[in-house]
């Protein structure tokens, strides 16, 4: 028996089975191959990868834009459920949407998958979903790093995190500095929750101690299995935002994640003004009036943990909405004006939330 025979076996023995990484790799890559830009450089295989950074000579001066993320306990539904080619789209609509709120474009991505045993179907699966996301977002996959973690993982336990990096014009970069007294605040539509407060939404609705439903229950008022529902995918609005940004005159953009709709605003509010949103301009999908009320959750907290059906907002002045709202359309995602911006005349910079959604 070879040296390098032995030590593969007492590495299996350990856990880790090179042969499974290995399968896994040749199982993804007809996914990597097709979230591909023209500037990327070489495959799977190498030590880091490559991308042809001589495409930015055609800006003035470019700005480097990187994000990370990964998707939380949303993982826990994925497994239940044994179905993994979707967690992809939320890894992905984490970072990429991240970026295109500054203006920059996605231009690649790097995944990382940490689990307790490679099946190499399951971690395909996973990567299948990313690249497809990647491929919807205008951004390539330029490499990854799948590790097995025995003894830290349980053997079908898994957890994903991702990195992505984009360019920005200097000129083109929104912002805080742009928005103006009397922008409207543009809301677009999530696809549901999207991939925060699964803790949340989890112990609401399937723990023990909350209503303890099975994720194969069906729902009435979700109109199909509640697992179907928690583990929708995370909408993309990479290219969308990207062409609303070129088209009309946005001033900032928001994506809503982790702290809900306010929170999130603020972060691109000046501090000289504010915002107030008409909770009477949409109904939240029902998804959000199901974990307010089973789990008797404040109105307060769930706005501060879910998107409560808004996944990205933008700013603009009001001769644009219009136009805002028919591009957006153009691209799949409902978007309205729900709100506005003024001098601020309590708390500076806060975005204060109105009225109730109507049949709340």
């Amino acid at each position: 028996m070879s040296d390098s025979t032995s030590a593969g076996n007492a590495y299996a023995e350990a856990g880790v089975s090179i042969e499974a990484a290995d399968k896994a790799i040749e199982l993804m890559k007809v996914w990597v191959e097709k979230a591909k830009r023209p500037e990327m450089i070489g495959g799977l295989g190498g030590f880091a990868g490559l991308f042809d950074a001589s495409a930015l000579t055609r800006y003035k001066r470019p700005l480097l834009a990187t994000s990370t993320d990964g998707v939380g306990t949303k993982v826990a539904i994925a497994q239940a459920m044994d179905v993994h080619d979707t967690i992809g789209y939320d890894l992905v609509g984490m970072v990429v949407d991240d970026l295109v709120v500054c203006g920059a474009e996605p231009l690649f991505m790097t995944d990382y998958i940490a689990t307790g045993r490679v099946v190499p179907e399951r971690i395909a699966a996973i990567v299948k979903g990313i690249a497809e996301a990647c491929v919807e977002a205008g951004c390539a996959l330029v490499g990854g790093e799948t590790a097995e973690h025995p003894g830290l993982l349980a053997p079908d336990e898994y957890d994903v995190a991702g990195a992505t990096t984009g360019v920005v014009e200097a000129d083109d970069l929104l912002g805080p500095a742009r928005v103006r007294p009397d922008d409207v605040v543009l809301a677009m539509a999530s696809s549901g929750l999207h991939s925060n407060g699964y803790s949340l939404v989890r112990h609401v609705l399937l723990s023990e101690s909350g209503a303890g439903w099975a994720l194969d229950r069906h729902v009435e008022e979700l109109g199909g299995p509640l697992g179907q529902t928690l583990l929708t995918p995370t909408r993309i609005y990479a290219k969308a935002c990207l062409d609303l940004a070129r088209s009309t005159t946005v001033h900032a953009m928001s994506h809503v994640t982790g702290g809900g709709l306010a929170t999130n605003l603020e972060r691109v509010m000046p501090e000289e003004l504010s915002a107030t949103i008409e909770r009477g301009t949409w109904t939240p999908e029902p998804v959000f009036d199901l974990v307010r009320r089973v789990g008797e959750v404040s109105q307060a907290d769930l706005e501060m943990t879910l998107n409560c059906g808004v996944g990205m907002v933008a700013l603009l002045p009001a001769d644009q909405v219009d136009a805002a709202v028919a591009l957006l359309a153009g691209y799949g995602i409902h978007a309205w004006p729900a709100g506005r911006v003024s001098h601020a005349t309590a708390r500076p910079g806060a975005v204060e939330l109105v009225g109730q959604h109507p049949g709340w």
